[in-house]
């Protein structure tokens, strides 16, 4: 089969780390007897730099044209004085926008292999857990009118959080789901206790939970979820919210699975079209230095085979090859006091492919 691919390197460590994503493309191309045509374009720091611009409309076009996008890190210091409408985070919310990738699905896996680099305790983490956390992309407060006022020499910012019954009735359809193909078990994550959104975004899970009777359903406040994930992460299976609770969420269960290197995620629109990318930074500080985790590109990589692509066998092949290769003990430095380079990691994970 073939498929059109763009790939979006970005910044600080992102061509690193999406450079071995392609080893691995290119491996399972070989082995499945697929063609992955990839269309290399600019968005973030690099493409202000070359272009002015952080998100060029080729960029927007190329990734239109093609069946999903992989993509690096985006911004670094280098560009935190450039003005607000053109800093370099501003690519990613362009093309979550331009491209309507509402559902955003980030895994959170604790690895056997790695239970010692999690910084809860064992006894609350015994048994481990696979937790999924579906964030709404497209709304919420940082899509909302924003901006600054003046009064009596004073300067206040404002940024209005807004939610529709129709959006959250389309994430929370895409969480209902997806709990159902897992342990159909589902949270909703809200603060309806203070804000009139939450209270939108409750009343339209409750009238969506009557439509999955099978799927266990809960509410929960942002603040006790935020504690829980750190007392019990294992009492999850799916959590839905909105975009800026999760943005908070999922990096903590990222860092509780132990590295925010370890995890990947996916953007995706109603008709599975996605943009892929690891949930971390562009890490400037490390990069250059041969040492950035490639692991949640590379499972990144295997979501797009799975959820984009339609392609399980592959998706499997990857994702089971990088829990061999953890399992026999390598380790990157961010998750192991001896450890290998960013590409002998993807060699290591290539020869099990």
């Amino acid at each position: 089969m073939k498929f059109k691919i763009a790939v979006i390197k970005g910044d600080g460590i992102g061509p690193e780390i999406v450079d071995q994503a392609i080893r691995v493309i290119k491996k399972i191309e070989e082995k499945y007897s697929h063609t992955f045509e990839l269309s290399f374009c600019l968005a973030g720091g690099n493409a202000i730099d070359a272009t002015g611009n952080t998100l060029p409309g080729e960029t927007v076009e190329t990734c239109r044209a093609s069946d999903s996008i992989l993509l690096g890190a985006v911004g670094g210091p280098k560009w935190d004085s450039m003005p607000s409408g053109n800093r370099p985070e501003n690519a990613l919310l362009g093309l979550r926008s331009e491209l309507d990738l509402f559902a955003n699905i980030r895994p959170a896996i604790m690895y056997d292999a790695l239970s010692d680099a999690c910084p809860i305790k064992k006894e609350f983490i015994e048994g481990g857990f696979d937790m999924v956390i579906v964030r709404e992309l497209t709304g919420d407060v940082y899509f909302g009118e924003k901006g600054r006022k003046e009064s009596g020499g004073v300067t206040t910012g404002y940024d209005i959080m807004n939610y529709s019954e129709k959006e959250v009735e389309r994430i929370g359809r895409r969480a209902f789901e997806m709990a159902m193909k897992r342990s159909k078990k589902l949270c909703s994550v809200d603060k309806a206790n203070v804000l009139e959104t939450s209270r939108v975004w409750r009343e339209t899970m409750h009238r969506l939970r009557d439509e999955y009777p099978e799927v266990e359903y809960s509410d929960m406040y942002v603040d006790n979820a935020a504690m829980q994930l750190v007392r019990n992460p294992g009492q999850f299976d799916v959590i839905v919210t909105g975009n800026l609770f999760g943005d908070i969420l999922s990096d903590e269960a990222s860092m509780i699975t132990g590295s925010i290197g370890m995890l990947p995620s996916a953007s995706l629109n109603e008709t599975g079209f996605g943009m892929y990318e690891p949930i971390h930074g562009s890490a400037p500080d490390i990069a250059g230095k041969g040492i950035a985790n490639p692991i949640a590109t590379i499972l990144s990589a295997a979501m797009m085979m799975r959820y984009s692509l339609n392609l399980p066998q592959e998706a499997d092949a990857i994702e089971n090859a990088v829990k061999k290769v953890l399992d026999t003990g390598w380790r990157t430095a961010d998750i192991g006091k001896e450890y290998i380079s960013t590409s002998e990691m993807t060699d290591r994970i290539l020869s099990y492919i």
